[in-house]
């Protein structure tokens, strides 16, 4: 049985699979709930996705912040970034590093973005793929 990839999904991603929930935002969701994929996560990741379900935008309160977190936590793989973080590709946007320490550190197999900072890299070298949700869930999902 082969094992499911290690998915390093951005923020705007889980975001949207979160709060908004329909289209390829559902399925994503199913994917990561079903262990189609393991979803990838790092203190930095998981304190970004915190902070950005505050947003007042979002109008969510704290009891429905916790529980669209626990529709997401128990399927995460947490992974530890080292001090130094592993050398990546260059990034336009400094705060994306992020999420390319994770997946160069949780050894992903790809990493979901609707980022055009992160897109960019795609087929960077000693990068993992880079992939639109739309591209993931159509390659990975099989959708």
């Amino acid at each position: 049985m082969k094992a499911a990839p290690r998915v390093v999904l951005d923020t705007n991603v889980v975001l949207s699979a979160l709060v908004f929930g329909n289209g390829l935002a559902a399925r994503v969701r199913t994917g990561w709930q079903s262990g189609r994929f393991v979803p990838l996560a790092s203190a930095a990741t998981a304190r970004e996705l915190v902070r950005v379900l505050a947003y007042p935008k979002f109008r969510l309160t704290p009891g429905e912040q916790e529980d669209l977190l626990a529709d997401y936590i128990p399927w995460v793989r947490v992974v530890r970034i080292p001090d130094p973080p592993p050398q990546v590709p260059a990034c336009r946007d400094a705060s994306d590093e992020t999420f390319l320490h994770l997946a160069a550190t949780g050894n992903a197999d790809v990493l979901v973005s609707g980022d055009k900072d992160l897109l960019v890299l795609a087929g960077a070298r000693g990068m993992c793929p880079v992939m639109a949700v739309d591209a993931f869930c159509r390659q990975v999902l099989g959708e």
